[in-house]
């Protein structure tokens, strides 16, 4: 395993892949989800990512699951002390807001993201997590608001370090200024969704935000940021026949990229998807994947990517195709 400190030198050291844990306990199984837990942290892996609402949109699933299993976890393998455990607040649906998500989302607003770190720690049974995700923008609330509840929650021992999800480049940066200029702690870690094919030109940015030119200029700015990618082996679309590419980046511009990434991985005696994954973590802003995996063979899949080192040439027939 390799590691890296989130957040430049201020943040926890973790690995440099992340394990998602979405679909943990609802449409990946609670046996299989707990052998992928274990084989992570065999393999030395130490940063999982959940949320306060995953999967909620898995029929009869209430979004508590995901963290209610990793909570399980943790407790079984007694490895709190040694894991980094990342959460989020702000989608997870208020039924006081009404039945349509995402104008129901609970938001960001002082009292919600009071209430929602409070039901995560219970659901994780913990009393503190090292990241807390501000997830989507919350435009209804005063940026301000955000940043100062964010902030008390990190001063007050509950959460470690703060980051941000699906947040367009212009609001982060500001978030972080307005932080800064308080003397706040501020976003120090960005996820977003990314991976080496380009979604399709004048495709608006829908919530779940690709990662764009924009943000890794901000984030080869500013080293005490660090940028995570999920969905970045979009769901098997890479290697599986059954696995259509999705719409956003079924295109024309898709062809020579995909060529050229199939040439390299024969090249590397790889995978597309280890190739895919080393691309990302090696490239001038480091990206920490998030892994989206369902069975060990997928997981071990993605952790034998960490040993694969693509060369200057190799990267720029990539970076350029």
């Amino acid at each position: 395993m390799h590691y890296r400190t989130l957040g430049g030198d201020q943040g926890p050291r973790v690995s440099a892949v992340c394990l998602g844990t979405l679909s943990f306990g609802t449409t990946v199984d609670a046996p299989t989800s707990f052998a992928l837990l274990d084989r992570f942290a065999e393999a030395g892996g130490t940063f999982v990512d959940t949320a306060n609402h995953c999967a909620r949109w898995v029929p009869g699933a209430r979004g508590d699951e995901s963290e209610l299993l990793l909570g399980r976890w943790l407790r079984s393998r007694d490895a709190a002390g040694r894991t980094v455990v990342a959460t989020k607040v702000g989608a997870r649906p208020d039924p006081a807001r009404g039945t349509g998500w995402p104008a129901n989302a609970e938001g960001l607003g002082a009292p919600a993201v009071r209430a929602g770190i409070e039901g995560s720690l219970r659901r994780l049974g913990t009393d503190r997590v090292d990241l807390l995700y501000a997830h989507l923008d919350d435009r209804r609330v005063r940026l301000d608001d955000t940043v100062e509840a964010l902030a008390g929650l990190v001063r007050d021992g509950t959460v470690g370090s703060l980051g941000a999800t699906d947040h367009r480049t212009w609001r982060l940066a500001e978030a972080r200024r307005t932080a800064a200029g308080r003397g706040l702690p501020g976003f120090r870690a960005v996820q977003r969704r990314h991976t080496y094919l380009r979604p399709r030109q004048g495709l608006t940015q829908d919530l779940d935000m690709d990662t764009d030119e924009e943000l890794l200029d901000y984030a080869a700015e500013h080293p005490d940021l660090t940028l995570l990618g999920y969905g970045t082996l979009m769901a098997g679309a890479y290697s599986r026949a059954d696995r259509p590419l999705p719409e956003r980046y079924d295109h024309p511009g898709s062809v020579a990229r995909l060529r050229v990434l199939a040439e390299v991985a024969a090249e590397c005696g790889a995978t597309v998807n280890q190739v895919v994954l080393a691309w990302l973590m090696g490239g001038p802003v480091p990206v920490v994947p998030v892994l989206g995996v369902s069975s060990p063979a997928q997981l071990d899949e993605s952790l034998a990517a960490l040993d694969l080192r693509l060369d200057p040439v190799q990267r720029a027939r990539l970076d350029t195709a």
